[in-house]
């Protein structure tokens, strides 16, 4: 798992080719919010299938695969579980690096369930 924060009115796509780098997977799964073309073009050269639902404001839709996309909900439930944190659904950490140590240490207490 691999966390980056960034400010609230910044898009997340901007922190996407972080996020993969490094990685091996078959599958890159997320929301409209990553269809971009840079982004699916980077996932293609490490050999994996984007598996991103097209923005409604492309002009041609790209295809997908409706059963690989159904298990995104794994990481919406794992959100879910983190924000179950009270620390980390009401943000009581002032500075965005102990923000980030307390979600690390949310998500640590999850693995460990």
């Amino acid at each position: 798992m691999r966390l980056t924060l960034t400010a609230g009115q910044r898009g997340d796509i901007t922190e996407a080719h972080a996020l993969i780098e490094g990685l091996a997977a078959r599958y890159v799964l997320a929301d409209t919010a990553y269809d971009g073309d840079n982004f699916r073009n980077e996932v293609n050269t490490k050999n994996a299938q984007a598996v991103i639902p097209s923005n409604p404001s492309r002009a041609k839709k790209l295809p997908l695969d409706k059963d690989i996309y159904k298990e995104r909900h794994l990481v919406e439930c794992a959100i879910n579980k983190l924000k179950q944190f009270r620390r980390v659904a009401t943000r009581y950490e002032k500075t965005a690096a102990s923000f980030l140590g307390m979600i690390t240490i949310a998500a640590i207490a999850l693995w460990l369930r």
